[in-house]
């Protein structure tokens, strides 16, 4: 069995993450250490607030530490909530929130009827170790937003998006055929060829 960390409190998103990886991992989280302090996500992008994470937990944590950070991007409002995702409608807001902010956003641009609203969720994925980051990934899958949601699994904006080629929300999706297609799962595939090409300890079970 080998070990991962994953710096993040959200049980959500280590679930998710631990799927995708398969049963070849021992995974655990931030949710059992309160007494680690939550750093300042102050970068610009995916890829610097996922560095900052990963980079905080590994200097306190023994062996590989992951970090993700992951949004949605709409065109029509211009790539926003972006690297806000999770703090949309304020620093302690919740999922539902959060849809709601950009529901209501939406509906003040008044797409045209018919026309999609295009958008894409990405993430950018930094494993490292005793303080340095060893490698970056990132994963982006294209779709469109609905203005009603739909749909109870996943998470945070999961009912409001259909993935290209699908009629379903990632809310309705099966949680494995999310997996196999969301952004996480493709800068997690990256994740596990880069641990092949180390010679680190992988799984091949990734779906």
């Amino acid at each position: 069995m080998r070990n991962l960390t994953i710096a993040t409190r959200n049980r959500h998103k280590t679930g998710e993450l631990a799927a995708i990886l398969g049963p070849g991992w021992s995974v655990e989280d931030l949710a059992g250490r309160p007494e680690l302090p939550e750093p300042e996500e102050n970068g610009a992008t995916f890829e610097e607030n996922a560095a900052i994470k990963a980079l905080a937990a590994s200097r306190v944590l023994p062996g590989l530490v992951l970090a993700d950070d992951s949004g949605l991007e709409v065109d029509l409002l211009g790539g926003a909530p972006g690297i806000r995702s999770a703090r949309y409608a304020g620093e302690k807001a919740s999922d539902g929130e959060n849809r709601d902010r950009l529901l209501r956003e939406l509906a003040e641009r008044r797409p045209a009827p018919g026309q999609p609203i295009t958008a894409r969720f990405r993430c950018a994925i930094v494993v490292a170790e005793e303080g340095v980051a060893l490698g970056t990934f990132s994963g982006a899958v294209e779709g469109r937003i609905v203005m009603k949601e739909a749909g109870t699994g996943g998470f945070g904006y999961d009912p409001l998006f259909i993935p290209e080629g699908f009629d379903k929300t990632f809310a309705e999706l099966d949680a494995e055929i999310k997996n196999r297609l969301s952004h996480r799962a493709r800068a997690m595939a990256q994740v596990m060829e880069w641990l092949k090409e180390m010679g680190r300890p992988q799984s091949s079970d990734l779906p």
